[in-house]
């Protein structure tokens, strides 16, 4: 009776008050006791699971993890709360960024649910080491894997919600593992199917049978939660795919749900899910030419991040990189390579290296006396010999810069051979973007090289793509190919066609530049170092260069 009164005590100090030395004392207490009463179970093992709760919140992790062990080791014979703390423990693994060991646990966790007749269970421990593999870049541990999954999942029979839920988290990691490698084509059929799970669940009500097995009372996700998750990946497809739009179509959505969630709900997952819709929105935004708005949100993301030191740490490189992507825009190119070179520092993450890689090599050509520096990083993005990283749309992306750079050097048919391969690479996976980019930049060669009709051929569908995607910078380039391709070819009502259009792009794309400059938030663009800035002091005007613009 006093280990449950000391639990109980401890419970309401940890969830209700601030006083954690009084929670820690009814807490051990309670873990101390219940140890010498046989079949204290619940009070045990509850003890043992907010203590341990308590220590990594009081940064105590060392103390955290022995408790773990020790109650894992006397859990045996309890299949509840032996699975909920080999979660737990596995959590703490994952937090500390110690993978391996996490995905051990959940090997341990899988095996002890089939043991104990939990195909249910047995199917969450696999579909989360899955999930760490995938993070650790294992792929070849992870097809076998995520294949036994799906046949657990399909040959279960039990609560119809736990069984949706269990498909959701199957498919959610099969379309990121899809979209990791850049293939935005191939995802689709799974992405369809994971839409169509979402609806189904939210057709179905909550039952309150309990499962017959103590070791099937877990859910994955709320409902709610994972339906702002398969926003979070439609809208991860549409960015890659160039549907821009529709990213935001999306993005509106999940964003409204989470306001109305964390209006209830203070779980951290919800703030994740925040900053990595923001994180592609930004990006959707500097494409369409929105880039004052963009910067606001960079400036959102930042405070979110000032509330949690754990965001910061998992998502400052990305932080950087968006400086970077927003700093190419308005012509800031000195502060770009800062904010690139930052970001690279802080990732250990191989895409995002790529990609970072990649568009500072872009900085370097635009900048056309960094050669040295350019060659090295162009080495090392080789996408005909030991590309990095296995992503489709990176490796796309490399022989685009190659081309982009060949083309500044006037070593044309190089040019043209490395963008022909990016145009066969983004036509297999409908990477718009960079169809669009290709087709305008082999337009403007075959322009420089006299050839009008193939330059024609290649601007007008640039033109067109860049119009549905909608991209600004690659329509205001068409438009004055357009316009001087018609001059030359004595169209003069369609060259001044062109003309106008081009105007047009270049105010609309002026007018936000100034727009984005004035903002207190441009300030941002200097910050390379430690926590974000809290603060930003408003600037007279913009200080930037416009002459790329026109």
């Amino acid at each position: 009776m006093e280990a449950r009164t000391h639990l109980q005590l401890g419970s309401v100090l940890y969830h209700h008050t601030r006083n954690g030395d009084q929670a820690r004392g009814h807490l051990e207490k309670a873990w101390l006791i219940s140890q010498q009463i046989p079949q204290f179970e619940d009070v045990k093992f509850e003890a043992a699971s907010l203590l341990s709760e308590l220590y990594c919140q009081e940064n105590s992790v060392d103390a955290a993890k022995p408790l773990l062990r020790k109650a894992i080791q006397i859990s045996q014979q309890t299949p509840y709360w032996h699975c909920r703390l080999l979660f737990q423990l596995a959590q703490l693994h994952t937090l500390e960024k110690d993978l391996v060991s996490a995905c051990d646990l959940l090997g341990v966790g899988a095996e002890y649910a089939r043991v104990v007749g939990s195909e249910y269970t047995r199917a969450l421990f696999l579909l989360s080491k899955g999930m760490l593999l995938l993070m650790e870049r294992k792929l070849q541990e992870v097809h076998p894997l995520l294949t036994l999954c799906g046949q657990i999942v399909e040959n279960w029979q039990g609560n119809p919600i736990q069984k949706e839920s269990l498909r959701v988290f199957f498919l959610v990691l099969q379309v990121t593992h899809y979209l990791d490698a850049g293939q935005v084509k191939s995802v689709k059929p799974c992405l369809k199917q994971l839409q169509q799970c979402i609806q189904t669940i939210s057709t179905l009500h909550d039952d309150e049978i309990l499962p017959s097995n103590p070791a099937d009372l877990f859910h994955w996700l709320p409902k709610e939660h994972m339906c702002v998750l398969v926003y979070l990946v439609t809208v991860m497809h549409s960015m890659q795919a160039g549907y821009l739009e529709k990213a935001q179509k999306y993005t509106d959505k999940a964003l409204m749900q989470l306001e109305k969630l964390k209006m209830l709900d203070c779980s951290p997952i919800l703030s994740s899910f925040q900053v990595i819709l923001l994180e592609h929105i930004i990006m959707c935004r500097l494409v369409t030419g929105h880039k004052a708005t963009a910067l606001q949100e960079i400036s959102q993301v930042c405070q979110l991040c000032q509330q949690s030191p754990r965001l910061f740490s998992n998502h400052a490189a990305q932080l950087h990189t968006l400086l970077g992507l927003y700093c190419i825009s308005v012509n800031c190119m000195d502060n770009a390579e800062a904010q690139f070179t930052t970001a690279l520092r802080l990732t250990t993450h191989q895409e995002l290296w790529a990609f970072i890689v990649t568009n500072l090599a872009s900085v370097y050509i635009r900048e056309g006396n960094r050669h040295q520096e350019l060659y090295s990083l162009l080495e090392r993005i080789n996408p005909d010999h030991n590309f990095p990283v296995s992503s489709h749309c990176l490796r796309a992306a490399a022989f685009y810069i190659r081309g982009l750079f060949s083309f500044f050097q006037g070593r044309y048919n190089e040019a043209k051979r490395f963008l022909r391969e990016t145009l066969k690479m983004s036509n297999a996976e409908d990477l718009n973007r960079l169809t669009a980019c290709s087709l305008v930049l082999l337009g403007h060669i075959f322009y420089v090289l006299g050839n009008h009709r193939e330059s024609n051929n290649m601007v007008v569908p640039a033109m067109q793509l860049a119009s549905k995607i909608p991209d600004m910078s690659v329509q205001l380039w068409s438009s004055a190919l357009l316009r001087d391709l018609n001059k030359a070819c004595g169209n003069a009502m369609d060259a001044h066609e062109a003309a106008q259009m081009h105007q047009n792009f270049s105010q609309q794309l002026l007018q936000d530049h100034i727009e984005a400059c004035s903002l207190p938030e441009h300030n941002l663009i200097t910050w390379t170092d430690g926590p974000p800035p809290v603060q930003f002091q408003a600037q007279n005007g913009p200080t930037t260069s416009l002459a790329s613009l026109l």
